[in-house]
């Protein structure tokens, strides 16, 4: 293979490749190539003529050659080939040809519209899902249409009663600690009796409502989202499609009825465990007496606390099923993306929360 020749003054370089080109002869023939364009010489021929056999290692070697001539700016070219040889080279070829540029990294602007246009189609498929949605919950059972009550019914248990040890647990650990830090600020007044207000006034406007938005979307919402990105991978999403059926009814309206009719029950429930937990510190830890400390709460607590609870769960309730429902319905690809989904819904969940509660204690600021 060190042999070469001239084809005329200023020709190609003639490089004849003999006998089968396993690993050895091709790293010498990549070595020859190098050498030769060191030298100045940038038109190479790499003759096949003496080449009976060829594999795809020994492929990968030409290929190797034609690069790396064409990176040092030189011209490496086969030739001579027959038989075989010929018809796996041209079946290979492709891979003989110039690498395509990599794509422009796109500019500030185009980055902006891309992500521009990825939001309005995102808004636009949750408006449409909550549009569908709220028609088959609440105006097509009026117009006769029906509810799914066995759906309805699984869905209460998945959401509802399921969930009920987690909310009570969480809120009690909740008011336990509000009463311990409430407790030492008060201490050094001497007014521990007004922590059975703040756990009760806190739970009943504020942190029932919210924790328990919290942990339903923690557990339920990201069941829901899972359930139906699954559904969409493995195309019963396009299956029920086919046969007619509305995704929103089949599959939404009884997950919004159910989590309507069990996130108030639950939310009281935290308040109830909420409030427990002050009464816990405040009997066994402070010395107060059950007759006290509950007058003390029931003076504090009035109809209008309790009802802005109860008012927010409502809508935390649509916001945590609609989340989920969206983000399953619109995953595309295989089991990772069912993953990242469930963890945005999560995340998406926990934000519109907060962002709504911020907004419902504003009204309620201004308006009480």
């Amino acid at each position: 293979m060190n042999n070469t020749d001239r084809s005329g003054s200023g020709g190609p370089v003639s490089v004849p490749v003999n006998g089968p080109l396993d690993d050895e002869r091709g790293r010498a023939l990549l070595a020859d190539v190098r050498k030769m364009i060191g030298r100045g010489n940038r038109e190479i021929r790499l003759d096949l003529s003496g080449l009976d056999k060829l594999d795809s290692p020994g492929c990968a070697w030409l290929i190797r050659a034609v690069r790396t001539g064409r990176a040092a700016g030189g011209s490496v070219t086969l030739a001579g080939a027959s038989g075989k040889t010929a018809e796996f080279l041209e079946l290979m070829r492709p891979n003989f040809e110039p690498l395509p540029p990599p794509p422009a990294r796109p500019g500030f602007l185009e980055r902006t519209g891309r992500r521009a246009i990825a939001v309005w189609d995102e808004l636009r498929q949750a408006v449409s899902l909550v549009v569908d949605a709220l028609y088959w919950s609440f105006i097509a059972p009026v117009e006769g249409k029906g509810v799914r009550w066995k759906g309805l019914l699984d869905e209460i248990q998945a959401m509802g009663s399921s969930a009920i040890g987690i909310v009570c647990m969480i809120n009690f650990l909740l008011g336990l600690v509000i009463a311990m830090l409430s407790a030492v600020q008060l201490r050094l007044f001497g007014m521990e009796i007004l922590v059975a207000s703040g756990v009760v006034i806190g739970f009943a406007r504020e942190l029932a409502a919210v924790m328990t938005g919290i942990v339903v979307s923690a557990r339920t919402g990201a069941a829901v989202t899972a359930e139906l990105a699954t559904m969409q991978v493995s195309e019963e999403i396009d299956a029920l499609k086919g046969m007619g059926v509305p995704v929103s009814r089949f599959l939404v309206a009884p997950k919004i009825l159910s989590i309507l009719v069990s996130m108030p029950i639950l939310t009281i429930l935290g308040f109830l465990s909420g409030v427990a937990g002050g009464f816990v510190l405040g009997i066994f830890s402070l010395g107060f007496t059950f007759d006290r400390w509950w007058r003390q709460t029931a003076q504090a607590v009035s109809l209008g606390d309790l009802s802005q609870g109860l008012v927010k769960s409502f809508f935390f309730a649509l916001i945590i099923v609609l989340v989920g429902c969206h983000n399953g319905l619109r995953v595309r690809g295989g089991a990772s993306e069912v993953g990242k989904a469930t963890t945005r819904s999560v995340v998406m969940d926990i934000f519109l929360i907060i962002v709504a509660d911020m907004m419902f204690a504003t009204i309620f600021y201004y308006t009480t």
